[in-house]
């Protein structure tokens, strides 16, 4: 397995240990930190993160489920990457979800809420001015997350929740080749719809940017986004 990095180091707090660890884990293979194929040792990156195996092996399932490690009966688990399709399939799901998610949003709007979607896509903005494509997945994460969370929805978050480490995985691998400001100015109409109220408008625009990222995926050629 590849070193992980100092910063990843840090003891992981107890509570939510699972969900911590897996985005730990999970941040580690975007980052290409964890190659795809790398043999993952279970008591190793829970010596890593100063945790149990517990929390490891019920991460790696998760993980597991959502195509991002393969696990063998009494041979292990390895680091895998979706392909292209796998991609493409998810942001088509994702789109309707996040088409219910802004009508709801437009509906149930706060000042709080508007106020953290301006912030969100002010720092998206500037992280892609650095070229940072790491740090612009995570804002951009950060923001769709938020307009799940404002249509006060649970099952909605579960489900959209299950689908985010794909949409994560096409920005990260993409870069250098998106174009950062473009798809930060692709948020635009979705902020001002709910920041009007406009629950139609809304709902098209969160479909709109799905369309729009599954067929900039269509187009982009990497070697690492092969096709089934």
């Amino acid at each position: 397995m590849t070193q992980a990095p100092d910063s990843a180091r840090e003891p992981v707090e107890r509570e939510s240990l699972s969900e911590l660890v897996k985005d730990r884990i999970l941040t580690w293979i975007l980052r290409g930190d964890l190659a795809p194929g790398s043999r993952i040792v279970e008591t190793r990156i829970a010596r890593e993160l100063g945790t149990s195996q517990a929390p490891v092996r019920e991460a790696l399932r998760d993980l597991a489920s959502l195509g991002f490690i393969e696990m063998k009966p009494y041979r292990g688990s390895w680091v895998r990457k979706p392909s292209r399709d796998e991609l493409i399939e998810a942001i088509e799901v994702r789109a309707d979800l996040e088409a219910l998610a802004g009508r709801l949003a437009a509906s149930r709007r706060t000042a709080r809420c508007i106020a953290d979607l301006t912030r969100l896509l002010a720092e998206m903005r500037a992280a892609g001015d650095r070229g940072d494509a790491h740090e612009h997945a995570l804002k951009n994460t950060q923001f769709h997350e938020r307009v799940v969370e404002a249509a006060g929805n649970r099952t909605l978050l579960r489900l959209w929740s299950m689908l985010e480490p794909f949409a994560r995985t096409y920005i990260t691998t993409s870069a250098p080749g998106i174009d950062l400001g473009w798809l930060t100015d692709r948020h635009h109409p979705i902020l001002e719809a709910i920041r009007d109220g406009d629950p139609d408008r809304a709902a098209e625009a969160m479909r709109s940017h799905a369309a729009d990222v599954a067929m900039m995926l269509e187009d982009f050629e990497h070697p690492e986004l092969e096709r089934e």
